[in-house]
């Protein structure tokens, strides 16, 4: 692994742990040149899995663009970025365990908001509003009525 700091392409691993839920593994090396320490991760290539948006079109698969949906979602909000990173993960993971090459965008945004329905229900609200495209108070309303029944039905733990 080439260090950061000379350059120098030899150096040793002087930890290794599980990180990310057991998705890859942290190392901590030391260049064999400056002794200086940098961290790096290791974690398993997925098979390329293409994402078939609304109008039909096919786009690779980003987990940045989920991430990044996610972040502005819970902006503001007591949500810790190693509770975005595991959401992230858990979506990332089951978008490739759906035993196709392919999954719809609408797929993808249902893991999302169901996901985020756990974690906080203002971010929910802040991706559904975004997601599903609310062009009205009535539709914003609708989506809040439902979110107050399944926390009253026990269906969701309130926060």
């Amino acid at each position: 692994m080439k260090c950061q700091y000379c350059g120098c392409l030899d150096s040793k691993v002087i930890d290794s742990r599980a990180s990310d839920a057991g998705n890859s593994i942290r190392r901590r090396r030391e260049c064999c040149r400056c002794g200086k320490r940098f961290t790096t991760y290791e974690k398993i290539e997925l098979a390329p899995l293409m994402v078939v948006k609304h109008d039909g079109r096919r786009e690779p698969f980003d987990v940045e663009k989920i991430r990044t949906s996610i972040l502005r979602s819970t902006g503001k909000l007591p949500v810790s970025t190693d509770q975005v990173d595991e959401i992230t993960s858990k979506i990332e993971i089951a978008a490739h365990n759906n035993n196709s090459s392919e999954i719809t965008s609408q797929e993808l945004g249902d893991m999302v908001m169901h996901e985020l329905k756990d974690l906080n229900e203002v971010a929910y609200v802040r991706f559904a509003s975004v997601y599903r495209k609310f062009t009205d108070l009535n539709m914003f309303m609708d989506e809040l009525q439902k979110l107050v029944d399944e926390t009253q039905s026990g269906v969701l733990k309130p926060l």
